[in-house]
């Protein structure tokens, strides 16, 4: 495998969405213990799951994972601070800005 190639894996995945007052989350767990790394990308295959209100949605899905190159990996790291600092630009307050 060269440093621009990629790799893909299909991969079993647990997709849980809540629409809860206690809970508002949507999280992907792979059922086979793969791990993300920088630079990776992943597409859960199906309809999107749409949880009304008060609901907690689990479904098994599968997943593909396609792996950064080494050259992707790198960007990211060496990248991934300044998204961060981006993000944390952003206030969330109550007042209007004007």
């Amino acid at each position: 495998m060269g440093i621009f190639s990629r790799k893909t894996e299909r991969v079993p995945c647990t997709v849980e969405v809540s629409h809860r007052f206690e809970s508002l989350h949507a999280h992907v767990r792979f059922n086979n213990g793969a791990v993300v790394n920088p630079g990776d990308e992943v597409l859960v295959h199906g309809a999107p799951v749409m949880a009304a209100y008060g609901e907690l949605i689990v479904e098994e899905r599968i997943a593909t994972i396609t792996r950064a190159n080494w050259f992707e990996r790198q960007w990211v790291r060496w990248t991934g601070d300044f998204d961060f600092i981006e993000l944390c630009e952003f206030s969330f307050s109550e007042e209007l800005a004007v």
